[in-house]
């Protein structure tokens, strides 16, 4: 058993830690990308319309970006022990005002204390990963992070399509609440308080101003909803350019603070910049197939939807094992090479659906899915861990926090630039009068060959990447 010691000097098992912390995350991200799957039972239980219900996951996502800025501050004011505690305990009371709610207005109340718990848990549990493992077994440490972060994205819907068979909707959360109370009690005994403490005032400037990421998420949302009649592309416009100005004013106060609440400086690493474009692209890609797969087996292959899902599995359980591999063989044999093979498996895979002539089987999708999947076991955790290692000791907190943040940024924009195309070129085809079927193929198509043109970008950047993982394990 391999033992290691706190802040305090206590030993404790590094491994039962981890797990722990991986057991926890994995849990919330499940919770993330599941509620989907019970939009219809809300509609009737609450009797509210699906641009109402869908706010279980915008909102889900808008209140977590913001927490995510705040992290790096979290982990250096608070003991981890006492911050993780409070991450799931936080966790349980939002679950408890879900399973408990008679109104809508008080589930997305229960929803939001979910989503700050998440919110502060993704980075942070990133970070300590980083910070407490040696730099020659970090690969092998986040590849574990990536199977949990990866499998969980991946079938979460699925999970919870298992959990429905036996309960209603509250029982969805009432499992969540069991699981993450079990975790509670064992972090009592597996946390320990790893993270060196660097007191510092939170300037409550900056959170505000931070709150100019919501806005550009809550516009990268919203303008998918124009195209179906809803909203008002002024009032939108208006969000956007507000945003802006504020995210402007976060990143300009960010440089001439002594004590910022983010610490940007650490994109002036073209290294660190290479590996957050790396991960942001990588998860492009992992997103807009789970959501736009789906779509295309029920489309145009007519498969069922309560059976579209179960065609994501053999490329998730690829990503699952490849996962763990990639993080030890990028410490053996260094991270650029790893990531540039997981871009061409993605290029490979983007690249067959482009120079399709006509549709793909289900077979033949599920290949490309298994490729684009199991690239992205090769690059985005690898490129998290190699933009960490690029960084001083004391900034893998708020390099982690950027890297998380900008993340979800690309991953929102790559689904609403995607269905977008998709609903575009489609009705842009029927117009034309050209038959449904092959209108939705034309949609397809020209979303493939976007997102190719955008991984070619992503293949860049692997070539100009520098593999100093290697050279500092060796130190």
């Amino acid at each position: 058993m391999e033992q290691s010691r706190d802040l305090e000097g206590h030993t404790y098992n590094r491994w039962f830690f981890i797990l722990v912390l991986l057991f926890g995350s994995f849990t919330m991200s499940i919770s993330q990308s599941s509620v989907s799957n019970i939009y219809r039972p809300l509609m009737d239980t609450f009797n509210v319309q699906m641009t109402s219900v869908q706010w279980m996951t915008t909102g889900f996502m808008l209140v977590m970006c913001i927490m995510m800025p705040v992290s790096p501050w979290l982990l250096n004011n608070v003991k981890f022990k006492n911050l993780f505690m409070s991450i799931l305990l936080t966790f349980d009371i939002g679950t408890l005002i879900i399973i408990f709610a008679h109104s809508f207005i008080t589930l997305i109340i229960g929803r939001a204390l979910e989503a700050i718990a998440v919110g502060i848990l993704f980075p942070s549990f990133q970070s300590v990963l980083l910070y407490i493992t040696p730099k020659a077994k970090r690969g092998t440490v986040m590849g574990l992070a990536g199977l949990v972060m990866g499998s969980a994205l991946a079938l979460g819907p699925t999970i919870c399509s298992v959990i429905l068979n036996f309960t209603a909707w509250r029982g969805l959360f009432m499992f969540f609440m069991v699981v993450v109370t079990v975790l509670f009690i064992l972090a009592l005994f597996a946390i320990k308080d790893v993270m060196p403490h660097k007191e510092s005032h939170l300037d409550f400037i900056s959170v505000i101003l931070s709150i100019g990421l919501i806005g550009i998420l809550y516009f990268v949302n919203a303008i998918g909803q124009l195209s179906k009649g809803g909203g008002s592309l002024s009032f939108l416009l208006l969000i956007l350019v507000v945003s802006l100005i504020m995210v402007t004013a976060f990143v300009y106060r960010q440089f001439h603070l002594k004590e910022p609440l983010l610490q940007l400086r650490v994109m002036k690493n073209l290294n660190f910049d290479l590996s957050m474009g790396l991960t942001g692209i990588s998860y492009i890609a992992l997103i807009v197939v789970t959501i736009i797969y789906p779509q295309y087996y029920q489309t145009v292959l007519g498969i069922p939807a309560k059976y579209s899902g179960f065609a994501l599995i053999p490329g998730s359980i690829i990503m699952s094992v490849l996962n763990p591999l990639t993080g030890h063989l990028a410490d053996k044999f260094g991270f650029k090479r790893i990531m540039v093979i997981g871009m061409s498996m993605i290029l490979l895979g983007w690249l067959a659906l482009t120079i399709m002539p006509f549709q793909f089987g289900l077979i033949a999708m599920i290949i490309t899915s298994s490729l684009i999947k199991g690239g992205n076991a090769f690059v985005m955790m690898p490129a998290t861990t190699l933009g960490g290692d690029s960084l001083p000791k004391e900034y893998i907190s708020h390099g982690t926090a950027v890297i998380t943040t900008v993340r979800q940024i690309l991953g929102s924009t790559g689904v609403m630039i995607a269905s977008l195309i998709l609903t575009n070129v489609t009705n842009d085809s029927l117009g034309r009068g050209i038959r449904m079927s092959l209108a939705r193929n034309n949609g397809y198509h020209v979303v493939f060959l976007t997102f190719f043109i955008i991984e070619i970008f992503g293949m860049i950047m692997a070539l100009m990447i520098k593999n100093n993982h290697k050279e500092g394990a060796k130190k």
